[in-house]
């Protein structure tokens, strides 16, 4: 399972990053409101077609069960976070910003996930995981810097002063907090189907901003524009948020952030190519600082004596050590459908999935 969560959390960042400098070729041609709301429109839309295609295709029971109860009200707070409020900022961000310095200050979304995670969430952590953040924090510090503070002026006018990129610098790391939160709303409602639940956050946060777009005076874009961004929201938004929340899954939030910082990478590198920016040193101690930070919480082990408390829930699972139980009939694996857990107590490497809760 570890295994399946860092491996979809990795395939997630990549199409997150590729995304970043992508949305950027387009970000001069919309407004943010509308650019935001294609993007997730284009997410919302695809993957409603892909259910549409597969439940034609294969009418078969699926083995992912649907949201259900209060997980509904967890999943608003994430698409008002994530789906509304993040993409305006970033897209904001994007157009005063260098691609390349905006894909790698979005490694501030795996350390704003990591602090929610352990000090609001209660996800458990330990120094190494700390010690990663530390140096990502670093990164995002040797990026943004760019000369001495006038401390006068940061005092008349926060937006001006040492800090590259300014105000636009600003909105994408408030776009990570929003980001942050997100993630950690959606880990509630993890166990019910990535692809409903990715599914919803695009229809809904796209329409939305659609709207608003449209309220302030947009018009439609040409139609070459709506697809290419629809594709990109579909790929970069999408495909990369099921990946995601089957990670948060799998290896809980704040590690799910940890891996999910290597996006910001592939966008650097794809924006260097796209748009030939100059490779600076900031942008270099920047990548060895952050690089140190995501390799600190790939080789993390975790691993000690715990108990799980007796618990029923309904989730996709395998017959492993944690599931044992029997079945009427033959059934195929994965399968999802409400079981019980009795009181186990045993020692393996393990992550804060659904069946690992402790605290520490």
């Amino acid at each position: 399972m570890a295994r399946t969560g860092s491996t979809t959390a990795i395939l997630a960042a990549v199409l997150f990053g590729v995304s970043t400098p992508m949305a950027k070729l387009l970000v001069h041609d919309l407004s943010p409101w509308m650019l935001a709301g294609l993007l997730y429109l284009g997410s919302g839309t695809g993957l409603a077609l892909v259910r549409l295609v597969r439940g034609l295709a294969v009418p078969a029971e699926r083995s992912e069960r649907s949201i259900r109860g209060a997980e509904w009200f967890w999943l608003l707070g994430a698409v008002l976070a994530g789906g509304i409020a993040a993409p305006v900022l970033l897209m904001s961000g994007l157009a005063a910003t260098p691609a390349s310095s905006a894909s790698l200050l979005l490694n501030l979304e795996g350390v704003f996930t990591a602090l929610l995670a352990w000090f609001v969430f209660r996800e458990g952590f330990d120094r190494r995981l700390v010690a990663g953040m530390i140096a990502i924090v670093a990164g995002a510090v040797a990026l943004s810097w760019d000369g001495p503070v006038d401390i006068g002026s940061l005092w008349e006018s926060p937006w001006t002063g040492g800090w590259a990129g300014g105000w636009g610098a600003a909105a994408i790391a408030a776009a990570c907090l929003m980001w942050a939160l997100d993630n950690n709303l959606t880990r509630k409602v993890s166990l019910a189907d990535p692809m409903d639940i990715a599914m919803i956050k695009g229809l809904v946060a796209g329409c939305v901003n659609v709207g608003i777009a449209l309220a302030l005076g947009d018009g439609m874009p040409a139609v070459p524009t709506m697809i290419a961004a629809m594709l990109v929201g579909l790929l970069g938004y999408g495909v990369s948020l099921v990946l995601f929340v089957f990670a948060l899954r799998h290896i809980g939030t704040a590690r799910t952030g940890a891996y999910f910082s290597t996006a910001p990478f592939v966008g650097g590198i794809a924006s260097l190519a796209m748009f030939g920016e100059p490779l600076t040193a900031g942008l270099v101690v920047a990548s060895v600082l952050m690089g140190i930070g995501v390799w600190l919480h790939l080789t993390e082990d975790h691993d000690h004596d715990h108990a799980h408390e007796e618990i029923v829930h309904d989730h996709p699972h395998v017959h492993d050590e944690h599931h044992q139980h029997g079945h009427d009939g033959p059934v195929t694996e994965p399968h999802s459908h409400r079981h019980r857990h009795g009181y186990l107590r045993h020692r393996h490497p393990h992550y804060p999935d659904a069946h690992h809760v402790h605290t520490h």
